[in-house]
């Protein structure tokens, strides 16, 4: 192993812990959840909410010391300088959209004179907030599916280094779906070291928004055209300009007020998402068929992923959305059950990422799309409509019945087992409904094989017929013959070139013993001189019983470059024991008929022989 990748291994093992460290302590707060002052407030110091995550407004430490939306922290008096005072980490608490700390800190505030209130000083302990199944059941789904996503990206790096994956490791360090307010909160009782995060956050941020646009440029293949190699070489300037912008968000904590330099760095994450779309979208057309729905999944990714991503960010650290929902007189803002669930869907486009890199197939996008909508809509519709509700039931039960902390964990885990269920069911049901083109497709070749006079009509059906079900880019059939499989003239993309036979005994066809479909391996493929590009076969498919095996039928992927689907899969597996069972029909008729013929010839042949004997002289 060369030095340069040893160094490189290194550093990725410095920022995966770095990642994880972030995000891997909030598991706590399923069992001891993190307190709260009790009061929101923007980056300009003006007081938002004074009631913070409590349902009553008495049970607010802000608001019982006499807080009240429109009140303003006064951040001169409040200004880090010296940073190492409970002052400035009770700043550092309040601004910046971290809202939770630890129960029972004390924090320093003071509050600037108003037409009704003149300046004073506050000091609020923070009391534990309030938790509920939903709460619990978005943490835990939150923080691993972010462990998850950093762990994949950082393999990605791992076994696949290059511009590409690094600049989608950055991103994810960053900009992945776990909360990490326990690590923040374990950060206040030390200023100088959650200003120094701060400031790598900011960092991180920035190079996490250049690394995202470097993976674009390159993804599928860590390649790009030389048409974009001025825009890769701007990416470093773009980086370090994003990073004093966001870096200058958090000079309210010595005095400024920022709220519209943090809506503004912040929503530069729409101005990334939206640049990341356009190269993408012109890049599919310079690759070729066989990558297109690989950049289809990170397309999608993209349109779900970074919006989300980024109306979280500005729901939690900006004041923009209460401003908004004030203006039209709408109510509160939405819970941050909410805001946790846009973090999980921006899980979507980590995971897409990872499928499209990983994998050198794969199905159309329409049916993780599909399964995606059918579970936020599990989760989103109770957690909008119900979350009120599901407080008071909680605080009702709590009255009757003592449970500790770790009992409401294990009632969250059942809640997502009973979602997870549904979701399965919701699933199936919409797989059969959008895959009627498929069963439509199946009784027809299942109808025809069953109909079949000749082993020829048979390999015809289970080649042609499905090439064109199916919309292939190849399949062929290989017929067993004197202890190997020939290859028939039934085909579809594979040229004269292409293999002739092959032998059993061979590594690619090991999993044949089973008698169930097979994926076929690119080396195995190579090796054995079968079709390459989007031609590769990618399934095999077993005709026979468990004593024999007739023929093998190969089939690529789609021609337009998606991998065969579940469904399709489940399809060609039933299809098989039926055009065995044929096949098996049209041997033993042949042999019937073979039987029958030797008969009578011997019929014949002891007939004739019969008079000669009497005739033989004596």
């Amino acid at each position: 192993m060369k030095g340069q990748e040893v160094a490189h291994r290194i550093l990725l093992a410095i920022f995966t812990l770095w990642a994880l460290a972030m995000v891997v302590p909030d598991l706590k707060r399923l069992i001891r959840p993190l307190g709260s002052f009790g009061f929101y407030t923007d980056n300009a110091g003006l007081v938002t909410d004074a009631h913070g995550p409590f349902l009553d407004e008495r049970d607010s430490p802000a608001f019982e010391a006499g807080m009240r939306p429109g009140d303003r922290l006064d951040l001169t008096k409040m200004r880090c300088i010296p940073v190492a005072t409970n002052r400035c980490a009770s700043a550092l608490a309040a601004l910046g959209g971290l809202r939770l700390v630890s129960p029972g800190r004390r924090g320093e505030f003071v509050l600037a004179a108003t037409d009704t209130k003149p300046a004073r000083e506050i000091e609020l302990v923070a009391k534990q907030r309030p938790f509920n199944i939903w709460v619990l059941s978005v943490l835990l789904l939150d923080q691993i599916a972010a462990i998850l996503v950093i762990l994949a990206a950082a393999w990605l790096v791992w076994t696949r280094p290059g511009w590409m994956t690094w600049g989608f490791f950055l991103y994810v360090i960053w900009f992945n779906p776990g909360q990490s307010f326990e690590y923040y909160a374990f950060l206040q009782h030390s200023p100088v070291a959650l200003l120094t995060q701060d400031l790598a956050g900011s960092i991180a941020q920035a190079v996490g928004y250049a690394g995202f646009l470097a993976f674009a440029l390159r993804v599928p293949r860590n390649e790009s055209a030389p048409r974009w190699r001025p825009v890769e070489k701007a990416l470093p300037v773009l980086a370090v300009l994003l990073a004093i912008l966001l870096t200058m968000s958090f000079a309210n904590v010595f005095g400024l007020a920022t709220e519209t330099l943090t809506r503004l760095g912040i929503s530069s994450g729409f101005v990334i998402s939206a640049a990341a779309l356009v190269i993408l979208l012109v890049r599919r057309r310079e690759l070729p068929p066989q990558d297109y729905q690989r950049l289809r999944w990170v397309i999608w990714g993209c349109v779900i992923g970074l919006p989300a991503l980024t109306i979280a960010e500005i729901g939690q650290e900006t004041s923009l959305f209460t401003s908004l929902l004030d203006m039209v007189e709408a109510g509160e803002p939405p819970p941050e059950e909410v805001w946790g669930l846009l973090l999980l869907v921006n899980g979507v486009l980590c995971l897409f990422v990872s499928e499209a890199i990983r994998r050198s197939r794969v199905v159309s996008v329409a049916i993780p799309l599909r399964r995606v909508t059918i579970l936020g809509l599990l989760l989103s519709v109770p957690t909008l409509f119900l979350h009120e509700q599901i407080d008071h039931w909680r605080e009702s039960i709590s009255e009757s019945v003592s449970l500790p902390s770790f009992a409401w964990v294990a009632i969250a885990a059942a809640v997502l087992f009973v979602v997870s269920r549904i979701h399965e069911g919701a699933v199936h049901l919409a797989d059969r409904h959008f895959n009627r083109a498929v069963v439509e497709a199946e009784k027809r070749l299942s109808g025809a094989i069953l109909d079949s006079r000749s082993v020829a009509e048979v390999e015809s059906h289970l080649v042609d017929g499905v090439y064109t079900a199916l919309g292939l880019a190849s399949a062929s059939i290989f017929r067993h013959e004197g202890g190997k499989f020939v290859r028939t003239s039934e085909s579809h993309g594979w040229d004269e070139n292409a293999a002739r036979e092959l032998d059993p005994q061979d590594a690619m066809l090991a999993p044949l013993e089973t008698r169930r479909p097979f994926n076929v391996e690119r080396e195995g493929a190579r090796r054995n001189n079968l079709p390459e590009g989007l031609a590769r076969p990618v399934l095999v498919l077993p005709v026979g019983d468990r004593f024999r095996c007739a023929a093998l039928a190969f089939y690529g992927a789609h021609a337009a470059g998606d991998d065969l689907n579940r469904d399709e899969r489940a399809m060609l597996a039933r299809l098989a024991p039926e055009a065995a069972s044929v096949l098996g029909k049209l041997e033993h008729d042949r042999l019937c008929r073979r039987i029958t013929a030797l008969e009578t010839a011997l019929d014949l042949a002891t007939a004739e022989i019969g008079p000669q004997r009497r005739r033989r002289p004596s």
